[in-house]
């Protein structure tokens, strides 16, 4: 049996039984390493190995904790959330228009973290706590919010090559393919990941317009009534708020840290008074309490991919799929599709995976007869399609980890589960009609 394949699988069948995501990628790398015939000793020592490379991830999560808790104490947050109450007891403003209006906006929020203003998901542990009391007055199902929040995640980078997406798609994929032979324009990689895009797009509207668009009740007592808080100084605390958001954003921009980005917010806020000096160890406290089992779970999804390298069965996989396809082009591309999904899966990052399967599969697809519009299309979509439902990818822990501060939505089921199901599907089944047609 490929350790790879088993490693995955266990991984998520123990997630969907409710074991705790590290313990499942844990145990799951432990059984992967035995499996392909590491000692015990090995396996452990792969897995610490792979642990320092989630290290600045989990830093970085942390500040951006940290930053979300200053925002909170500014009364930012409150001033926000009293505006959509306002707007909920206007007459004229019916529940679903605001439903959809506030979904609308988090949607433009997710797209313009990748390309527009690329902080990825520094934008959701400051923008949804606050929200929770709007979304539980409307009833808005948080498995929906999920799917428009990871949407917004993994679905801009895939096809826009700006920010982020510029990284994607050509930093990385193109140059990975020109690396194991490929020769193709590096402007003709969007538009080859234009087809995939639209399964995801289809996959957002069955999500928000089918599956999620009944009422769902959340308890509200754990959310502050923030109708009721009074924010002294309301301009002040607007015009801080807004400069640490615009400086932490372009301090983020200019060093490619989220780190720094973070920071820079909090030190914006303490500086002009808005958040008081001795308060600032509080702030830190709370935001690495907010993001400790998200930076956690980054850290063993590193020490997993780590095992999951040091096996050798991800060649083994790709040799025996490459020994059922003969020359069918059709089964080859599903097969390539899955395999990607296993190994993406088990890394949680489509980042650090293109240049994995880059290696892999490019060779076989030339092999095969596939064109470079094709091939882009497959290893492109192989990528993404664990960033878009893996346990460990930060387009689903980080929308867990703005809609979870009240304990009331699960990072499985009710992110994990949702993604995978409206985001993988079509990517499997868009990413296969882009292969055969392009």
């Amino acid at each position: 049996m490929n350790a790879v394949v088993v490693g995955v699988l266990l991984m998520l069948i123990l997630t969907l039984f409710r074991v705790n995501v590290i313990v499942a990628m844990v145990v799951a790398a432990i059984a992967s390493g035995l499996l392909a015939g590491l000692s015990l000793t090995a396996t452990v020592e792969a897995f610490n190995s792979g642990l320092s490379g989630g290290a600045e991830i989990a830093l970085s999560y942390a500040m951006l904790g940290a930053f979300a808790v200053a925002i909170s104490k500014s009364g930012l947050t409150n001033l926000l959330a009293q505006k959509l109450l306002k707007m909920m007891h206007h007459e004229d403003t019916s529940d679903t228009f605001l439903s959809y209006a506030i979904m609308t906006v988090i949607l433009f929020c997710g797209l313009s973290s990748q390309n527009l203003i690329p902080v990825h998901i520094a934008f959701i542990p400051i923008l949804i706590p606050p929200l929770l009391g709007i979304f539980n007055k409307l009833r808005l199902d948080r498995r929906a919010i999920a799917c428009i929040l990871t949407f917004g995640l993994a679905t801009a980078y895939m096809v826009l090559p700006y920010g982020f997406g510029g990284i994607y798609l050509f930093n990385i994929l193109h140059l990975n393919l020109e690396e194991n032979a490929l020769i193709i324009d590096k402007s003709l990689v969007p538009q080859a990941m234009i087809i995939p895009a639209l399964g995801m797009l289809i996959g957002l509207f069955v999500a928000v317009f089918i599956s999620y668009r009944g009422k769902r009740e959340y308890d509200t007592t754990h959310i502050n009534n923030t109708h009721d808080l009074n924010v002294e100084n309301q301009h002040r605390v607007m015009l801080v708020g807004v400069l640490a958001i615009v400086l932490s954003l372009l301090a983020q921009y200019m060093s490619q840290s989220m780190i720094l980005g973070g920071l820079v917010g909090v030190v914006v806020f303490t500086v002009f008074g808005v958040v008081k000096w001795q308060e600032n160890q509080d702030v830190f406290s709370k935001g690495v309490a907010m993001m400790a089992m998200i930076g956690f779970i980054m850290i063993s999804a590193q020490g997993f991919a780590e095992v999951m390298k040091a096996t050798g069965h991800i060649n083994t996989l790709v040799e025996s799929t490459a020994s059922v396809i003969g020359d069918n082009k059709a089964l080859a591309a599903f097969l390539i599709l899955l395999v990607g999904l296993m190994i993406t899966m088990g890394i949680g990052s489509s980042f650090s995976t293109v240049p994995i399967i880059a290696a892999l599969f490019v060779p076989l697809c030339m092999e095969i007869g596939f064109s470079p519009m094709a091939i882009v299309a497959l290893v492109g979509t192989a990528g993404a399609l664990g960033d878009a439902g893996s346990p460990a990818s930060d387009s689903t822990l980080g929308p867990t980890s703005g809609l979870n501060v009240d304990g009331q939505h699960d990072h499985i089921w009710d992110s994990v589960v949702p993604t995978f199901v409206h985001f993988n599907i079509p990517l499997v089944i868009f990413g296969w009609i882009a292969a055969l047609v392009l």
